[in-house]
């Protein structure tokens, strides 16, 4: 006898969102469209699947994802495809290609999954979710403004308490090629000190080793030339007016020089949003300026300003928090005895739904006694029992029973039933 084989699993650092978790995931969802709509965005959607050369052209080659973490593959013609690590270079792409940056503005949002082959660990897997937003042709700080301004709005919205914004800039391409040149010579000069890591990134992304949280090189980074003393003329009063926007908003931030992100193409304005409750995973939403980005990649010469927001993280934190949102369960359980119920309860179903707007009815189906489906009627979190027996079929009612409480059933018309119901929905 053959040995039976073992269940098929999931990858792994690819996981599932279950029935009992989609919920506070559809509700943190509603709450971002939301924030997103009352500024003016436009929702995008990108493909999945890209071509390798552009994720290697805008994140760069001698980046960490480019270098161990994109889900890279030839197909069957040949050609080299990726699985999208991030989503600010797909949507630049579709931009271009349809011509929407040609003598205008977009403001542009996107959701769904990303692909990284990272190590799995809480708050870091290898498809993860984003929310990226994006916004083009504005090159002032105020752009810059109004996204951090809605992130923050967001968390209020959320009840999020526990995140703190840190800020800094990059300045222009020059002013971090001179400065590289400066943290190059004093990062050389202290070699023995360095990482495995860090002496790798100092032949190619120097900047990055600032970021490093080995704690063994902390004081090495805390002591090296800040970037901030090496910035051009432009980019600090840039930088001067966006704090001065937040300062009268009264959002409270932490200038960090050590803030740079990992991805090539930003310049000018960093931000992140992080949060001590998720271990070493701390930042929530990060994002900043790539006006060069769109040109770079075939486009005109054209501003942008964008963030993504993890919502694995997001939700993870509210989650321990202990505020995020409750999913939404039925208002309703229709049980039905009899073989007359069983055959009016769908239609019955209908009548109801299209009679009581926003009503979430369940109607038992698979047959089952009545105790059982009671027993249905509470797991299922509603807050009434419809019953429907061959004997309220005959007469034209519909009982009426409060799941949570004590509270006495009654025998109504359909249309008192109606009444009740867009009644309780009310309270």
């Amino acid at each position: 006898m053959s040995q039976p084989s073992k269940n098929v699993q999931a990858i792994r650092g690819m996981n599932d969102i279950l029935p009992e978790q989609t919920g506070v995931w559809q509700q943190v969802e509603a709450a971002v469209r939301n924030v997103l709509a009352a500024y003016g965005y436009s929702e995008i959607r990108m493909p999945l699947l890209e071509k390798t050369e552009l994720f290697k052209r805008s994140i760069g080659e001698v980046t960490d994802i480019v270098e161990k973490e994109m889900y890279t593959f030839d197909d069957r013609n040949g050609d080299s495809l990726t699985l999208r690590p991030e989503g600010t270079a797909g949507c630049v792409r579709a931009c271009i290609e349809h011509g929407l940056l040609h003598n205008q503005t977009q403001r542009l949002w996107y959701m769904g999954p990303m692909f990284r082959h990272e190590r799995p660990q809480k708050g870091r897997y290898r498809q993860f979710h984003q929310i990226g937003v994006e916004a083009f042709g504005m090159a002032g700080p105020d752009i810059d403004a109004e996204q951090i301004l809605m992130t923050a709005r967001l968390w209020k919205q959320l009840g999020l308490r526990e995140v703190h914004l840190e800020l800094n800039s990059l300045g222009t391409a020059a002013a971090r090629a001179a400065y590289r040149d400066i943290l190059v010579a004093y990062f050389s000069a202290h070699r023995e000190r360095l990482d495995e890591d860090s002496q790798r990134r100092l032949g190619s992304n120097p900047l990055r080793i600032l970021d490093s949280k080995n704690p063994d090189m902390q004081a090495l980074i805390e002591a090296a030339p800040k970037l901030a003393e090496h910035l051009d003329t432009e980019s600090q009063e840039h930088f001067a007016a966006l704090r001065a926007m937040l300062d009268a908003a009264g959002v409270a931030y932490r200038v960090n020089p050590r803030l740079v992100r990992g991805l090539d193409y930003y310049g000018r304005t960093v931000f992140e949003w992080v949060t001590d409750r998720l271990g070493a995973q701390g930042t929530v939403c990060a994002g900043g300026r790539y006006d060069g980005l769109v040109e770079f990649l075939g486009g005109r010469p054209t501003p942008a300003f964008g963030f993504a927001l993890g919502l694995e993280r997001l939700i993870a934190l509210l989650i321990d928090l202990g505020v995020h949102p409750q999913p939404e369960t039925a208002h309703a359980y229709l049980v039905l005895v009899g073989a007359a119920a069983e055959r009016q309860g769908p239609v019955l179903g209908e009548r109801l739904r299209d009679a009581v707007p926003g009503l979430r009815l369940q109607v038992n189906c698979g047959g089952g006694s009545f105790k059982s489906q009671f027993k249905r009627a509470d797991r299922s979190g509603a807050a009434w029992a419809l019953i429907l027996g061959d004997e309220e079929v005959a007469n034209g009612r519909l009982g009426i029973k409060p799941l949570r409480g004590d509270a006495a059933q009654v025998s109504l018309s359909e249309a008192e039933a109606i009444a009740r119901l867009r009644e309780l929905l009310e309270r």
